[in-house]
């Protein structure tokens, strides 16, 4: 199991090699004509924008790495719920280059964060704190398994715009369960006014199969992994549909027992 978790330092090997190949499937993507200036499922991005916004991003962590190292500031902060306007601006920032430069500059920065990543000993990897803009000083570890989430859900979102069938793999949606349980606990919009709501997770499959019993009251999302009796309200996810749906890509699960309730979980997160 610690192997697919991202904050044991035995995932490294596993998680970098699902980064390299996920990164070798878009810029593949973004090779086509088709795809670099037609729609995606990230807003009104193009494919091109989304490269910008991997460049941006990435640059950005270096910032994060450097004052970690003691080299300047870190990354000027902004609120979590802000993210989705400072990635906007930072992703269209790039509009004007070409292709082959944006692809480029977007290979030095994967190849420069692949080497800091393969760099981080077992005790940095959870124990070096790197500033992050949005959520502040945050283990080392994040950082590859956000950049699994940079390439993964962006190339499914290029994908989505090309409008062909497709779908996840299953280890880097194995890899992501983890940190979107995090993501929920961090999201969370709006909490019950009355009794808190309590609902079972249950992934169906892969290397995190099996339950844990959300609660979300005044106090945020606690989650309890383990047996889900006594849960009147499970939602089922196969592990491609839980990522998707816990980064608001798609509406997806399979409920046993009280579908209102599931829907007011579900609806309680907001979308970054």
């Amino acid at each position: 199991m610690s192997t697919w978790n991202f904050m044991d330092a035995s995932s490294k090997e596993t998680l970098l090699a699902l980064v390299r190949r996920e990164a070798e499937g878009m810029f593949a993507l973004v090779a086509t004509d088709e795809a670099w200036g037609g729609p995606t499922a990230a807003g009104e991005w193009t494919a091109a924008n989304v490269v910008g916004h991997l460049v941006d991003t990435t640059e950005t962590y270096f910032v994060g790495f450097d004052a970690a190292a003691g080299k300047g500031d870190g990354p000027a902060s902004a609120p979590l719920t802000d993210m989705a306007v400072h990635v906007d601006a930072g992703a269209r920032q790039f509009e004007a280059l070409p292709r082959v430069e944006l692809i480029e500059r977007l290979r030095t920065a994967l190849a420069r964060e692949l080497e800091i990543f393969e760099g981080l000993s077992a005790e940095e990897w959870t124990g070096l704190a790197v500033p992050h803009k949005y959520m502040g000083p945050l283990p080392a570890a994040f950082y590859p398994v956000f950049a699994l989430v940079d390439y993964t859900l962006h190339s499914w979102d290029i994908r989505e715009g090309l409008g062909r069938p497709h779908a996840l793999a299953a280890d880097s949606a194995d890899m992501l369960i983890p940190l979107c349980n995090i993501l929920w606990a961090n999201t969370v919009a709006r909490t019950p006014a009355e009794k808190p709501i309590e609902v079972g997770i249950n992934i169906t499959s892969g290397a995190h199969a099996g339950g844990t019993r959300m609660t979300l009251g005044a106090e945020g999302l606690q989650q309890e992994p383990g047996s889900l009796e006594g849960v009147e309200t499970v939602i089922d996810f196969d592990p491609a549909s839980f990522v998707l749906t816990a980064y608001g890509r798609i509406n997806a699960g399979t409920v046993n027992g009280d579908t209102a309730v599931a829907a007011e979980f579900l609806s309680s997160f907001y979308r970054i």
